[in-house]
């Protein structure tokens, strides 16, 4: 779905009727869609956020635009008094399962740096003509320039939050040289490193530099839209805190992930100021912070559209109480696919204390950090306890992935990320739907195989059989996964220690 109207073949089509709706947006300076399209405004030469304070132009002058690079592409340099980069992500990108969504979601974690377009194309099963051809029709910029704008939009948060010298944070946002970086921003912003770093410490950004950081640390405020269920996210992540790995509590979440330069440790807290999240991270390569955001971003969901899915859900007078009761509920995701895979499997048909035990040994005796598909291949049997078969499963699965024949990775389609584990020994339709959430972030999933589910349900009046409860939840679809999450949170008291 595009966002614009008709003008030139740069910029992005869409029918009359979403252009107003856009237009009346952005005349109110709505916040809420900050994020989720960019106006152009090509009587100025500037693209600007929904909210953005400025005058609002006259609707002959814009166009609306679904990322910065397509405006780039038109010419356009960033506003810099509303800064509209500094915002959520779009929500599209999870909540679309089709190549541009897939795409967006594996630049944005840097494919494009790491491999090239050749391997983001090949990563998604396509050539790089034809990558090249969709992404350019539906958002219009091609993956360079998709990659170049996720690069700028780096080097912005780390000017913005780090004392960082000029040319670490050239090469950290992952340009190839002082000079690229020097034109980039010139381009983008119209402004030097310098100005740039002096903009966007003011105003509507919320960026502050944290005097208190050790050498290596950097701390990035981490935007989200409100409403955000920041105590459900903690509260989750704490109980599921892998001894020797990770560490919660009701206000932050530490652990050590793995990154393409090496292991990072990461922190990640509310920001008391407003509704953003604020992550302190050290790296062992400074290039890795777009991958680190990148990841916390998606497992905090924070890209999220949490009034859209608010509104939605409470248009079914069941759901509407429960939503009331917990505005901006999110997906707790994963840092690794993988990694979630393992921790879903070892954690079935035990108790949460017992699956951060049982993962817990497995980090010790395996670690330092979760152990990989290759060890846990070789050397899981020294360390895994329980049912012979689930072990083997386990084994097997693990060398699976050891050897390539099964590739969990973000950028699948859901429809192939679950027909790939449901081949595995040991995996069936509730393994599957979990991970879809917890892995891929997909926001319309509903575990029906899930008992939890079905009995809370059906003590808040809906039906309790797997086909029923699944015929009615139609009606939640896009964010079936949502209402399973105010489900498991509203569980009736009796299946309190049932695994959810």
């Amino acid at each position: 779905m595009s966002v614009g109207r008709a003008c030139d073949p740069e910029r992005v089509t869409d029918d009359d009727g979403l252009f107003q709706t856009r237009y009346r947006a952005l005349a109110s300076r709505d916040a809420r869609f900050d994020g989720q399209f960019i106006a152009g405004v090509h009587s100025t030469g500037i693209y600007c956020r929904p909210s953005c304070p400025a005058t609002t132009p006259q609707q002959r002058n814009v166009t609306f635009y679904r990322t910065a690079a397509a405006a780039h592409e038109a010419g356009l340099r960033a506003c810099k008094r509303c800064q509209p980069d500094a915002v959520p992500g779009s929500p599209d990108w999870n909540l679309r399962d089709d190549l541009t969504a897939r795409a967006m979601r594996l630049v944005q974690d840097g494919v494009v740096e790491r491999e090239g377009v050749e391997g983001l194309a090949r990563r998604l099963g396509y050539s790089s003509r034809h990558l090249t051809r969709v992404l350019t029709a539906e958002l219009g910029a091609g993956p360079l320039a998709l990659a170049r704008a996720n690069r700028a939009q780096t080097a912005r948060t780390l000017l913005a939050s780090t004392e960082l010298p000029v040319a670490d944070i050239a090469f950290a946002a992952g340009f190839g040289s002082l000079r690229q970086f020097n034109d980039t921003i010139a381009a983008v912003y119209r402004a030097t490193p310098s100005e740039l770093r002096a903009l966007s410490r003011r105003g509507r950004s919320g960026a502050r530099v944290d005097e208190t950081a050790t050498p290596g640390e950097l701390t990035l405020r981490l935007a989200a839209r409100a409403p955000l269920d920041h105590p459900g996210l903690f509260r989750f992540f704490a109980d599921h805190a892998v001894p020797g790995l990770e560490n919660g509590d009701p206000t932050s979440f530490a652990r050590t992930i793995s990154l393409p330069g090496g292991p990072a440790a990461i922190e990640v807290r509310p920001d008391t100021t407003g509704g953003a999240l604020l992550a302190t991270v050290r790296l062992t390569r400074l290039a890795d912070v777009g991958a680190a955001v990148s990841r916390i971003r998606r497992a905090f969901d924070l890209d999220a559209d949490a009034v859209a899915i608010d509104a939605a859900l409470s248009a079914d007078p069941v759901l509407a109480p429960l939503v009331r009761a917990t505005p901006g509920i999110r997906i707790a995701g994963s840092f690794d696919p993988v990694e979630a895979l393992f921790r879903t499997l070892i954690g079935q048909q035990i108790s949460v204390a017992a699956a951060r035990t049982a993962l817990g040994r497995l980090v010790a005796a395996l670690g330092p950090g979760f152990p990989d598909a290759e060890t846990i291949a070789t050397r899981g049997h020294e360390v895994l306890r329980g049912p012979a078969n689930r072990i083997a499963s386990i084994l097997g699965i693990a060398r699976q992935l050891a050897e390539g024949r099964l590739v969990l990775d973000i950028g699948m389609p859901l429809a192939d990320f679950r027909a790939a584990l449901l081949a595995q020994r040991g995996i069936g339709p509730w393994t599957a739907d979990y991970l879809a959430m917890r892995a891929l972030g997909s926001p319309d999933v509903l575990p029906v195989d899930d008992l939890v589910i079905r009995q809370s349900a059906a003590a808040h009046g809906m039906p309790g059989d797997r086909r029923a409860l699944a015929a009615h939840a139609e009606r939640w679809s896009p964010w079936r996964s949502y209402a399973a999450l105010h489900l498991w949170r509203a569980r009736p008291p009796r299946t309190a220690a049932a695994r959810a």
